[in-house]
């Protein structure tokens, strides 16, 4: 994992693949529905097809996305939605930031410093 992706260390509950702001953004979007187009993904996450493919393709070999492709008409569509396990390890990771936090700010505001540069 490079260190932009590390987890910091602590007592948390911190998913390492949803600390990449692009990979939150697609999970957060897919837990929210229940199947999303990939162009309707591609568009509020900002990103080109094969950028977003390769997301789906890390996403769903860690068990986090299910894809459905198939045709409306003759046009082929791309289906996606979070799994339900998804779902939860997303919900614990954002518990898991507030906590960060929120231990982070008390810590700052209960600081006295000796002196003062």
């Amino acid at each position: 994992m490079s260190p932009r992706h590390r987890v910091p260390p602590g007592d948390h509950s911190l998913e390492p693949l949803l600390l990449d702001p692009t990979r939150l953004a697609i999970v957060s979007l897919l837990a929210t529905a229940q199947w999303c187009e990939f162009g309707f993904v591609r568009d509020q996450v900002k990103l080109t097809d094969p950028a977003l493919s390769k997301q789906v393709a890390t996403l769903g070999d860690a068990g986090y996305v299910q894809v459905r492709k198939g045709q409306i008409g003759r046009r082929p569509r791309t289906w996606l939605r979070a799994t339900p396990n998804a779902r939860a390890r997303l919900g614990r990771h954002i518990e898991a930031l507030h906590t960060i936090v929120a231990e982070s700010q008390a810590a700052g505001a209960a600081h006295q410093p000796d002196e003062v540069p």
